[in-house]
């Protein structure tokens, strides 16, 4: 090829097809080692990766000690060595990268059939084998399994010199195996999906029930407040006219079909024992933050703006925010220290909890306890709903310096509500 001419369309796809099979080879999985059970874990130490090691010293032990009993004087010590090593040492990784390993071990199990046919290959590498061509149908796609097993019977009879059967046997029953415990596992995992999928939804309907019966009290109060307002207003004034009598009577009584209406369809979301307490709000909010403190929370407050009376449904909602917040910091840092902080605006009222503590195994901005697929409770995708229903939105997630955050903006006025994005 001259210097500064492009390379050839068959060059290119060569070199992309290399590095392709060089990326299969190094990781050669299609997924990620299923998370052990905690039995098997210690901590950070997985038990099963203890295990393969120790077992791949038991192997080189054996087989070193086979190996240089059989062919005493045909090989040094330091050649049976290397062969021994080279049989059992792929075991030691076949967690991380199992198809590096059982290419590894087959490699050395034909060149130790093509050395030494004598005595066959020794039964540590036969079980180091074994067992990596398990990893490889657990965890590889299904091509590769396939191959792999017929690498293995033609390998068994044509380089190694083993009976048909045995190379057979070898070969089927660690794919058998591998592909009835990645069926069962597959299984389990979408079962477990479509699990947290149905208890996601099923809290936020929940979650929308409790608001529906909660917005129920609010606006049928002041639809109440409206109708006795327009049954007295007429008696205000000496001789009212009859038109306004009227008007005033139209005003009463469409208030009370609303009512009747409203009662009629969120009445049903009422539980048989109905609260009949009233709804709480931010006037309540030290309250709550007594009732945390008593339970191990170090919790500060503090407000920026200026404290003006809120909208029954923003109120209602802030307080709710804010209770849901320090429950998942009692549930989940005891200890922990939280700042509330309210931020009143022109257009909305910003909620803000911090917590110094971020629960462990979170991972990234999340819902903590209920997300959609996530296990757990479900407090933030009620914190969620409650903000999206005024227009609002709500962040929660783990911050830069280890700390947890909810923040939620809600809208004061409808205008506002209708410009959130």
């Amino acid at each position: 090829m001259n210097p500064g001419s492009s390379p050839s369309p068959s060059t290119g796809r060569g070199a992309t097809a290399a590095r392709r099979m060089a990326a299969v080879f190094a990781a050669g999985v299609t997924r990620p080692p299923a998370p052990r059970p905690r039995w098997l874990k210690r901590g950070r130490v997985d038990l099963v990766a203890v295990a393969d090691v120790i077992t791949a010293l038991i192997c080189f032990g054996a087989t070193n000690s086979r190996l240089g009993n059989i062919h005493p004087g045909i090989a040094s010590p330091a050649v049976v060595t290397l062969i021994s090593l080279a049989l059992c040492a792929p075991l030691a990784v076949r967690n991380y990268l199992p198809l590096t390993a059982w290419v590894a071990s087959a490699l050395a199990m034909f060149w130790f059939g093509g050395a030494f046919t004598a005595g066959g290959p020794p039964a540590g590498g036969i079980l180091v084998f074994v067992l990596c061509l398990y990893a490889v149908a657990v965890r590889c796609e299904p091509w590769v399994v396939f191959t792999a097993g017929v690498v293995t019977v033609v390998g068994g009879v044509f380089i190694v010199g083993g009976p048909p059967t045995t190379s057979i046997l070898i070969a089927a029953v660690p794919v058998l195996a591998g592909v009835v415990v990645r069926t069962r596992r597959g299984n389990t995992e979408r079962l477990a999906v479509q699990e947290r999928r149905h208890e996601g939804e099923r809290a936020l309907l929940e979650e929308r029930q409790r608001i529906a019966r909660e917005l129920h009290d609010v606006v049928a109060h002041h639809m109440s407040v409206i109708a006795i307002q327009a049954e007295a207003a007429p008696y205000q004034v000496q001789d009212p006219p009859e038109e306004l009598v009227e008007s005033f009577a139209e005003i009463r009584a469409s208030a009370l079909s609303g009512l009747r209406e409203l009662r009629r369809v969120l009445g049903v979301l009422r539980s048989d024992a109905p609260d009949t307490a009233p709804q709480p709000g931010l006037d309540d909010l030290e309250e709550l933050l007594e009732s945390a403190r008593s339970a191990g929370v170090t919790v500060t407050a503090g407000i920026n703006g200026t404290p003006r009376p809120l909208p029954p449904g923003v109120d209602l909602s802030a307080y709710r925010i804010v209770q849901e917040a320090l429950s998942n910091a009692m549930r989940h840092s005891a200890g922990a220290a939280v700042q509330v902080k309210l931020y009143y605006g022109d257009a909305a009222l910003v909620v803000e909890i911090r917590n110094d503590r971020c629960p462990p195994g979170t991972r990234g901005p999340a819902e903590l306890d209920g997300a959609p697929g996530e296990g757990g409770g479900h407090g933030i995708i009620g914190m969620r709903e409650r903000a999206t229903m005024l227009g609002g939105n709500l962040q929660a997630g783990p911050t830069e310096n280890g700390e947890f955050l909810v923040t939620a903006a809600l809208p004061l006025d409808s205008g506002s509500a209708q410009e959130e994005p």
